[in-house]
C-alpha cells in the first residue's frame, strides 16, 4: 500500500483574466475607449466590490488536477457549472503491475495533528493511525484477492476504502472558481478539503491579483 500526500496541479490558466472580464463588460456600455493601463484592475474591482459577477464568469476557465482521497472528490462533484475528469475505479485495476499491485490512499498525519495537537495527544495519534492502517490494508488485501478470484474490478471496488486516493480534473471559470474557494476553504469546510484548497487559493491569488484578493481562507 502507497501513502500520498493530497496535492493539486494547475493544467490550465487563463493568461489575462482581468483584461478578458474588462474587455466583455465595457461590451455592455461601449466604453471600450476607456481601456487602459490598469483600467482592467479597478473595473475588476468595483465589479466585485458591487457583486456583479456576471462578468466575472468571462475571464476564462481554470483546469486543475485535485489528488486527494474519494471522499473530498465526491463533495467536488456537487459543484455546479464545472467540468469533471475522474480517476475511475471501474477501469482501473490496481492490482495490475501498472499501479504496483497496491492501492495508494492519502496520508492524513498532517490532519490528524490538527485534530489532536500537542505531545500530550502524542499516544492518541499513533493509535489512531495504527488502526487506520490496519484497516486499509484488510481493504487492500480483500481487493487483490476478489481481484485475483476473478471479480471484475468495478465489483471489487465495493471493499475499497474512503480514503484511497482520487485524481480528479476539475475545470470552472473564474466566478465558479471564487464560489469553491468560499466554501471550500472556510472552518466549516472537511480539513483534508482545506488541505488542499488552502494553498490552491493562496496559488489563484498570485496568478489573478484582484479577483480573489477579497477571498480570506479561514484559519
Amino acid at each position: 500500500m502507497k501513502i500520498i500526500k493530497a496535492s493539486f496541479e494547475i493544467l490550465q490558466f487563463p493568461e489575462k483574466p482581468l483584461e478578458a472580464i474588462e474587455q466583455a463588460a465595457r461590451t455592455c456600455y461601449k466604453s471600450e475607449d476607456k481601456i487602459a493601463p490598469g483600467s482592467a484592475e479597478r473595473l475588476v474591482r468595483h465589479l466585485l466590490e458591487r457583486g456583479h459577477e456576471a462578468m466575472i464568469e468571462l475571464g476564462g476557465m481554470a483546469v486543475v488536477k485535485i489528488i486527494s482521497d474519494r471522499g473530498v472528490s465526491h463533495e467536488l462533484v456537487r459543484h455546479r457549472l464545472c467540468s469533471f475528469a475522474q480517476e475511475s475505479t471501474r477501469y482501473c485495476n490496481y492490482s495490475k503491475g501498472k499501479f504496483g499491485s497496491e492501492i495508494s490512499v492519502i496520508a492524513f498525519g498532517s490532519v490528524l495533528e490538527a485534530q489532536f495537537p500537542g505531545a500530550e495527544n502524542v499516544d492518541i495519534r499513533r493509535a489512531i493511525a495504527l488502526r487506520w492502517m490496519n484497516a486499509l490494508m484488510v481493504a487492500e488485501q480483500a481487493y487483490l484477492e476478489l481481484v485475483q478470484l476473478g471479480v471484475p474490478p468495478e465489483l471489487a471496488r465495493g471493499v475499497l476504502p474512503q480514503s484511497l486516493k482520487a485524481e480528479i480534473v476539475v475545470g470552472a471559470n473564474m466566478r465558479e472558481w471564487r464560489h469553491i474557494f468560499k466554501l471550500r476553504t472556510s472552518k466549516r469546510a472537511h480539513p483534508q478539503m482545506r488541505e488542499v484548497m488552502v494553498p490552491l487559493l493562496a496559488e489563484f491569488k498570485r496568478r489573478a491579483p484582484i479577483l480573489f484578493d477579497d477571498i480570506e481562507a479561514s484559519i
